[in-house]
Order: C-alpha cells, then sequence, then structure tokens
C-alpha cells in the first residue's frame, strides 16, 4: 500500500455552483430564495475565491440537464481556477455509457451527481436501473456526489457496501438540522457511512441547515465533532455551496466556519481539508503531493483502511 506523503498548500473550494438562472430548470428554488434567481458566473466568484487565498474550485451541477453538464465544462475551459466539473448524466439511461464517453473526454470532468434528496422515493439510490448507472462509473474513473437527507443515510451505506470500490463523496454532512440542534438519528446514521473507507465528506452546505443569517459559528461546533470523528480529516474537505450559502451569510463567513475549526489540526491534516484531499479524491493535477496524475481511481489504493465496509459486530462485504 501506497505511503502517504504530505499534502501541498493549494486551497480549494470543493463545492460550488454556476447558473444561467430558469424557473424551469431550477425548480427547487422557491420563494424564500428570491435572492439566487439570478445568473451566477465564474466572474462573480473568482475575486470571492481570491480574498480568502483559495487557488481553485469544483464546479457541481444545479439542473438535471445533460445540456448544463456542457455548459459547465465550457466554464472550465475557459477559467483555470475550475479544476474540475461534477456533473448530472441519466445514471439510468440505455443512453448512459455514450454520456459518460462524451463528457469524460474532457479532462475537467471529474464525477457525476443526482439531486436524490429530490426524489420522492426514500430508498432511490437502491433502485437497480440507478445502481446499474452508479456500476458504470469506475470504468470512466469517476467519481460520485451524494446529495441527501439524513433520512436517506441508511440506504446510502447499503449503497457504498454494494460498490467498495467506487470513490463517493457526501455533500452538506446530509444536511442534519442545525437550527433544531438535532443530531440524531443523523450522528448515528452518518458514523454507519463512514465506515466504508470509499466515502469522503464535504464540511458544506451548513449555513442553510442553521437559522438563516441568525446562526453564530458555534452552533457548528458539534455537528463538525462528530463528522471529524466519523470520517477522521484525511477524509474531508471544505466547500461553499456558493451560491446557495449566500441565503444564510456571505462567501467568506459561509467558509470560515471550516477555516477557523481546522486551526486545531496538525498542519498536514489541516491542508489535507483545505484543498489536498480534495484535489486527491478528484484527481486533480497539481493540488496535492501525491500523484493525482494516475487517476481518481487510485484514491482507494491510498487509504490507510482496507477496502470494505466494518459494521459493529464484524465485518459485512458490499
Amino acid at each position: 500500500m501506497a505511503k502517504v506523503q504530505a499534502v501541498t498548500q493549494m486551497r480549494i473550494d470543493s463545492h460550488q455552483h454556476f447558473w444561467r438562472y430558469s424557473p424551469t430548470e431550477h425548480p427547487w428554488m422557491t420563494g424564500e430564495m428570491d435572492r439566487l434567481k439570478r445568473d451566477f458566473m465564474p466572474e462573480d466568484l473568482e475575486p470571492l475565491l481570491g480574498s480568502l487565498n483559495f487557488d481553485g474550485s469544483i464546479a457541481v451541477q444545479a439542473s438535471q440537464t445533460l445540456k448544463e453538464t456542457s455548459w459547465l465544462l465550457e466554464l472550465a475551459g475557459k477559467h483555470d481556477f475550475i479544476r474540475g466539473v461534477v456533473g448530472w448524466v441519466d445514471l439510468r439511461s440505455a443512453d448512459l455509457p455514450r454520456q459518460l464517453d462524451r463528457f469524460a473526454a474532457h479532462a475537467n470532468f471529474v464525477g457525476v451527481r443526482h439531486i436524490v434528496q429530490d426524489e420522492p422515493d426514500d430508498e432511490f439510490l437502491l433502485r437497480a436501473d440507478f445502481m446499474d448507472g452508479i456500476g458504470q462509473l469506475r470504468q470512466f474513473d469517476l467519481t460520485y456526489d451524494l446529495l441527501v437527507y439524513p433520512k436517506h443515510l441508511r440506504a446510502a451505506a447499503q449503497l457504498m457496501r454494494r460498490f467498495p470500490e467506487q470513490p463517493f463523496v457526501l455533500d452538506h454532512i446530509a444536511k442534519p438540522r442545525i437550527s433544531e440542534g438535532v443530531l440524531s438519528p443523523w450522528r448515528e446514521d452518518l458514523q454507519e457511512l463512514a465506515r466504508c473507507p470509499n466515502v469522503f465528506c464535504k464540511l458544506s452546505g451548513m449555513v442553510t441547515e442553521a437559522a438563516w443569517n441568525r446562526w453564530s459559528p458555534a452552533d457548528f461546533g458539534r455537528y463538525l465533532d462528530v463528522v471529524v470523528e466519523a470520517f477522521t480529516p484525511h477524509r474531508l474537505m471544505i466547500g461553499s455551496d456558493w451560491p446557495v450559502c449566500t441565503l444564510s451569510g456571505s462567501y467568506a463567513s459561509s467558509m470560515q466556519i471550516v477555516i477557523d475549526y481546522v486551526e486545531q489540526f496538525a498542519p498536514e491534516a489541516r491542508a489535507g481539508v483545505l484543498g489536498g484531499n480534495c484535489a486527491r479524491f478528484y484527481g486533480i493535477e497539481g493540488g496535492s503531493s501525491l500523484d493525482s496524475s494516475s487517476g481518481k481511481s487510485k484514491i482507494l489504493e491510498r487509504q490507510p483502511q482496507i477496502l470494505r465496509c466494518v459494521r459493529r459486530g464484524g465485518r459485512r462485504s458490499g
């Protein structure tokens, strides 16, 4: 097993969005989200990244269309600070291999996401047609971003166990009810998910789960403690969820929650959360002193854990 080396100081925002607003393409923007109903473009984000000395970002899909995926890749081709694109493809389609082949030809295409949180079936992740799609990602060297609510975590853990060699990353710590101070059963289900070593977690999207514009940094401490204990720092990455985060705070204040929290970590662990782990997960060249040129598929070989999920009381294979 390869020795884990020190990461560099490249800082990467692992989760942000761009869009040209369309009511039909962004139906998830409800009335209380009026401030999001406009265009958000790379020119808007780049100075925000610079203000916190971040070198780049990962652009993540916000609309479930192939058109948006193509558009995000076009933006990445024009703006060097966009280090990768997590796009949408139809994981349940018979046309999926052609879609993946088309997008994987772009070096910036690093992963796939489906907006599972909006699916009416709480066990959508375990549908046979969806799992068939997940099973095709690894041959294209692609990761998968998991967007779910706490109620989906148990199904997510089953999915992770079925695909132990597929890299997954949990978005927004699964959106616990921070505004209500609720920990369980989110905490226990998150801990179970984290037993799968092929799963990373983004420290992102927290301010919109807190009391909008009335939160304090202290509100997040208990939740961050749970996530760090479950995943350990080497599987965590900072993310802003910009511009969605602006519903409840500024870009800087949203990011500062994590930047301040990781000050307690050793320098190498801190650098990992602020960029190195993101580079390692998505296979971003130059983002980590680990050799990302060999691709995302090598990420599991770098984990200081065995590649199977360990349940309480014994092992259960995928």
